[in-house]
């Protein structure tokens, strides 16, 4: 592609102050810096394995709880990625990705559809890794799902172990958004629908 597909959003309201600077072909390159250690661990698992680009700068209300921060960093890293992929021309538009991690595995599988829906099937065995609530990840899926405007289906196969669990899930995203995201060298000009358009 001749224009970088890349995009810098800001949100701030009473409870956050969020800034996402996303490159999709990047490097895997990845910031995080949102105050919740292990977001920041799954943010830059997410970014190296999509190999996007990716800065999270995110000062939040921690002192009540990481639920704000946690949904508003899924908020605008979806708003980011609509804004890069643009028109969506040429890109394959579907991705899947099915992911180990030792005893875990974990399925991803995406439409960039224009039609936001999330299914998640992950039980968690625990409710906090250190201390963020395990509830979380689904909140965090579901609000970047519905501001990408992605259809996303997420499955645990198997797994026991929370870290291994929430690690191989943002793996599996990343995967799967890697693919969906690249260019179709069969159709680099082409909008990926037969109604010609990537929106509801």
């Amino acid at each position: 592609m001749s224009t970088p597909r890349s995009a810098s959003i800001s949100r701030s309201t009473a409870e956050t102050a969020i800034t996402v600077r996303l490159a999709l072909d990047g490097t895997g390159q990845v910031r995080a810096e949102t105050g919740i250690g292990f977001l920041d661990h799954m943010l830059t698992a997410l970014g190296r394995h999509a190999l996007f680009d990716l800065e999270v700068e995110a000062k939040g209300d921690l002192h009540i709880d990481f639920h704000h921060t946690t949904e508003d960093v899924g908020i605008v890293l979806g708003q980011a990625l609509r804004a890069a992929l643009g028109d969506k021309r040429g890109i394959r538009r579907y991705g899947q990705a099915l992911l180990p991690m030792d005893e875990a595995l974990a399925e991803a599988a995406l439409d960039i559809s224009g039609r936001p829906f999330l299914a998640w099937s992950v039980p968690f065995a625990r409710d906090k890794i250190g201390e963020m609530d395990t509830e979380l990840f689904e909140e965090f899926f579901r609000a970047f799902a519905f501001n990408a405007g992605i259809t996303l289906h997420v499955t645990l196969k198997a797994g026991t172990n929370a870290h291994h669990v929430a690690e191989a899930c943002f793996k599996a995203l990343a995967r799967s958004l890697r693919m969906a995201v690249e260019i179709d060298p069969r159709s680099p000009d082409a909008i990926p629908s037969t109604k010609g358009v990537l929106e509801v």
